[in-house]
């Protein structure tokens, strides 16, 4: 079933907001790249590219007021955008990306997408970096696949959280290509 909603907040408005609570540019990378994913994804599922780009763009809106603490990220995030009169629909998206924290479940498409495609963005930056150039468009599927299965390679991105890709339907290999297509896409963004 195809969500179908204002966001309730620009796309402009959405990157200020970002850049007015995350000061590391590392996190803006961060959020840039599962924005980049997420409008790729919305367009491989047939649904909107902007509302689901904002909701990849302010996922991690308040991580360097909460940080590890799952039980109030997303939940700080919930509080400005509703301030700010942001979709429910946004909203609840951003909180279920961290289920495991508020105690929720994920269960639609969008829900499942925005974690495996926030969580991705993790695995292919360090695999970018062990690359002589450290470019996103030197990385291949199959390195990506393949450090999937290293558990020692960027230890903290959860391979469980990326295997959701296959409860939007997508298998691995496939996810993994529509996610370099896009953060190779903003690379210059991402200065990768």
């Amino acid at each position: 079933m195809s969500i179908t909603a204002d966001p309730g907040i620009t796309r402009d408005e959405a990157f200020s907001l970002l850049k007015e609570h995350l000061k590391s540019d590392k996190l803006i990378g961060h959020s840039l790249a599962t924005e980049a994913i997420m409008q790729k994804l919305a367009g491989h599922f047939g649904e909107d590219p902007v509302l689901w780009g904002v909701s990849g763009l302010l996922h991690d809106l308040d991580y360097e007021t909460t940080g590890e603490d799952e039980a109030s990220h997303g939940l700080e995030t919930a509080k400005i955008l509703e301030q700010k009169g942001v979709s429910p629909v946004v909203i609840d998206v951003i909180k279920k990306h961290n289920a495991e924290g508020l105690g929720l479940e994920r269960t639609t498409l969008f829900e499942h997408a925005l974690t495996c495609a926030e969580t991705i963005t993790g695995l292919i930056v360090a695999t970018a970096l062990v690359y002589p150039d450290k470019k996103i468009s030197s990385v291949k599927v199959k390195s990506v696949t393949k450090r999937m299965k290293t558990t020692h390679f960027a230890r903290a991105v959860s391979r469980e959280r990326i295997m959701e890709c296959e409860k939007t339907g997508l298998p691995l290999n496939e996810f993994v290509k529509l996610s370099l297509e896009a953060m190779n896409d903003i690379s210059d963004e991402l200065g990768l």
